[in-house]
């Protein structure tokens, strides 16, 4: 509200475009939150949309600048978490930890203080705390039986505690508990069930049509090989056929052999015969 209409559309256009790809596409966001930013930086929606398409791109060091400028615009503590966060991800748990025992932590609702949980926890596992990782995520947010938005990352996060610090079987129970409040899907719980239980997963996405026609294939070749050899044994058995009834006529020519018997003809012998002086007497 604070800026011209036409640059107010402007920069609301990049910013749509920023949530819009930030999942799928951070590094394009990123261009436009940068966009956004060369445009209004002095405004406080365009800042927060900054930082967090830098948090994405894992740029933490200028996604921390965009937050502070962000906090001090607008006197909210909400994005405390986040900022924490970027202090692990430049590799300063220690400062971390140090924000989850500020007073702004207090004026968080319930969603940004298990957020700050999630990100203590996460800070004691950089310094290989992991019992103190696992104690920082058991609260009365992870015992409740109610499921919130924020249910299935805590529990997953404390089964891959428990999972890391060699809890192999209280793992596997909170990776269930896990995949009971995520419906969305939000984590891979189910494949981590899978991977402690032994189990693979093969893809079954097999094109049944391809196999059809393979099939078909190899069927049409086997037929095609059988009538191959039909045909050679049919051509092998007119082969020795003529064989035999050529020695017959040769034998039964054959009259200046002292031991010459001659043979009777048979009656498709006088068929063939018969044909050749039919066939003679058409060429004359």
């Amino acid at each position: 509200m604070s800026l011209p209409k036409g640059l107010a559309e402007e920069v609301s256009k990049n910013l749509v475009m920023v949530a819009r790809l930030i999942d799928e596409d951070p590094e394009q966001a990123y261009a436009y939150s940068r966009i956004a930013l060369r445009l209004a930086s002095r405004v406080a929606a365009v800042r927060e949309a900054a930082g967090f398409a830098a948090y994405a791109t894992q740029k933490y060091s200028e996604a921390l600048a965009e937050f502070r400028a962000a906090k001090r615009m607008t006197g909210s503590v909400e994005l405390w978490p986040v900022m924490a966060d970027c202090e692990r991800g430049l590799g300063r748990p220690e400062r971390a930890l140090a924000m989850a025992g500020e007073p702004e932590v207090q004026k968080l609702d319930k969603a940004g203080q298990v957020e700050m949980r999630l990100v203590a926890a996460g800070a004691r596992r950089d310094q290989g705390q992991l019992e103190a990782a696992i104690v920082t995520l058991q609260s009365p947010e992870l015992a409740s039986n109610s499921v919130q938005p924020w249910t299935a990352r805590l529990r997953y996060a404390y089964a891959d505690a428990l999972l890391a610090a060699g809890r192999e079987d209280e793992a596997r129970e909170w990776f269930g508990k896990t995949l009971e409040a995520d419906k969305d899907g939000a984590t891979d719980a189910s494949d981590r069930l899978a991977e402690l239980d032994g189990v693979e997963f093969v893809d079954a996405a097999v094109d049944l049509a391809d196999v059809d026609v393979d099939a078909d294939l190899d069927v049409e070749d086997e037929i095609a090989d059988e009538d191959e050899d039909d045909d050679e044994d049919d051509e092998d058995a007119a082969e020795i056929a003529a064989a035999e009834r050529a020695s017959d006529v040769a034998e039964y020519y054959d009259e200046d052999d002292e031991e010459y018997e001659p043979l009777e003809q048979s009656a498709a012998d006088s068929d063939i015969e018969d044909a050749a002086q039919d066939s003679g007497r058409d060429k004359a």
